[in-house]
């Protein structure tokens, strides 16, 4: 499902505009880039939490090349899916 598949499904299944649910969306990528920016946590009960963790500096290859390069330390974002999430996912 790509970003304009999920404006079409929630905005059938809330009855709002594919305007407004655009704009929903946005807000709602926005607020969470915010957030992890500024080193928050975002944690919805039953979906997931969005983290930033940080990765240590590690050595790499270049793959045509083969030499060996220092890859830095970075941080990155990362997701937990709630348990909700995972036995919705897991469901026989």
């Amino acid at each position: 499902m790509n970003k304009s598949e999920l404006i079409d499904a929630i905005a059938n299944d809330t009855k709002l505009t594919k305007k407004d649910t655009e704009a929903f969306l946005k807000a709602f990528v926005e607020n969470v880039s915010k957030a992890l920016e500024s080193g928050n946590d975002v944690q919805l009960i039953g979906f997931g939490t969005f983290t930033v963790g940080d990765r240590a500096a590690r050595t790499g290859h270049n793959p045509k090349t083969g030499e060996a390069i220092t890859i830095p330390a970075a941080k990155a974002p990362k997701f937990k899916p709630g348990k909700a999430l995972k036995d919705l996912v897991n469901k026989k």
